[in-house]
């Protein structure tokens, strides 16, 4: 396991770029944008429909406004924080998104280096175009987001695999009994080039890497899973998490962490928000385990408002993705720096020399 990471120290800059016009997150999109084919831009971008759900995670967090208390001592900024036995130096992990060497040819090895080297949790995916286990030998701290395949014994093998490599925690997706109606995808013909491959199912499947987009999902996905899953001796985080009731029934079947997700907008449009769905799935937890979410994060004080309304942690996607097609590892690695550098700048501006100063009077809605 990798050595905590670097303190919290005040003033934090990100190291320099070689273009000083990409300032932030944004920027990193819109560059991005410019060297992403047609199709993989499509499918990183887009989401369900007439994107609603998408538009409105962001569209929640202008919703909120911080208000800061002064006169209080952020000399020295601490992120830290405590999620399922280790110590996060930064409240912020990668989500899992699929297909990175349709951004960048060293896909998610590039992404996991620039992780590790922060030591910034990744969440890697079932459909990662790159294998687990050479996602693994990048070390740093690591979940595997896993999709149920539909064969028995390709589903035991699959999650044996992660364990054995040394995946820290179990993330399963529950929003995605089927597949949302990505128009983007639709109008520009999306498919997954030839050259990029998922071969994490095919390695459990027995069949050959070029085959793993051959190798079906379960079709049905029931709290049994949820049990059936925790029986690898990980600790299972359940994601896409939007129903208060869910997050509670959650917490009765041993989850480890609850997180709150809509899949970046890309299943069920007209879903809730993520950042509107929090309340009531905290509310529903009650403190019992940690409440993750992700969905529209874009800035540090995104960050910092979701933390004072009662998150543990947030998750990016997109963002990372952005980095990676700009510059590899070193673009991954800016994206994290600039949210990180903005974010203990967001805590300083608001009052909170620590997580557990961001409280929930800090934030009003209008």
């Amino acid at each position: 396991m990798t050595d905590p990471a670097r303190p919290a120290l005040a003033g934090f800059q990100p190291e320099p770029v070689e273009d000083p016009t990409l300032i932030n997150l944004h920027d990193y999109e819109q560059a991005a944008a410019t060297r992403l084919a047609p199709g993989a831009l499509a499918y990183f971008t887009g989401g369900a429909n007439d994107e609603r759900t998408l538009t409105e995670n962001r569209a929640a967090f202008g919703r909120r406004w911080i208000v800061p208390r002064v006169l209080r001592n952020v000399s020295r900024i601490d992120a830290t924080v405590e999620i399922l036995g280790r110590r996060w130096p930064f409240p912020l992990f990668l989500c899992p998104t699929a297909f990175h060497r349709m951004a960048h040819v060293d896909g998610e090895v590039g992404t996991a280096r620039a992780a590790a080297a922060r030591n910034v949790t990744m969440t890697l995916s079932t459909s990662s175009s790159t294998d687990l286990d050479e996602v693994a030998s990048v070390g740093g701290p690591r979940w595997f987001q896993v999709y149920l395949l539909a064969d028995p014994g390709a589903r035991r093998a699959h999650v044996e695999r992660a364990v054995a490599a040394g995946y820290e925690a179990l993330v399963l997706t529950v929003d995605l009994p089927r597949i949302g109606r990505r128009e983007r995808d639709i109008r520009v013909g999306f498919e997954i080039p030839d050259d990029v491959h998922v071969p994490n199912p095919a390695l459990a499947a027995g069949v050959p890497v070029g085959q793993g987009l051959e190798v079906p999902f379960a079709d049905r996905l029931t709290w049994d899973d949820v049990d059936w899953l925790a029986g690898f001796g990980r600790p299972v985080v359940v994601k896409g998490i939007l129903h208060p009731e869910d997050a509670r029934l959650a917490v009765e079947h041993g989850v480890a962490a609850v997180q709150v997700s809509n899949h970046g907008g890309r299943q069920l449009d007209g879903s809730i928000a993520s950042l509107d769905a929090l309340p009531a799935v905290l509310e529903a937890v009650g403190g019992r385990v940690p409440v993750l979410l992700d969905g529209g994060v874009r800035r540090g004080s995104d960050v910092v408002i979701a933390l004072a309304l009662g998150a543990t942690a947030v998750g990016i996607g997109r963002p990372a993705l952005w980095g990676l097609a700009v510059g590899g590892e070193a673009g991954v690695g800016r994206i994290l720096d600039l949210l990180t550098a903005e974010t203990e700048l967001a805590m300083a501006l608001a009052g909170a020399a620590s997580v557990a100063e961001l409280t929930p009077d800090l934030v009003v809605t209008i």
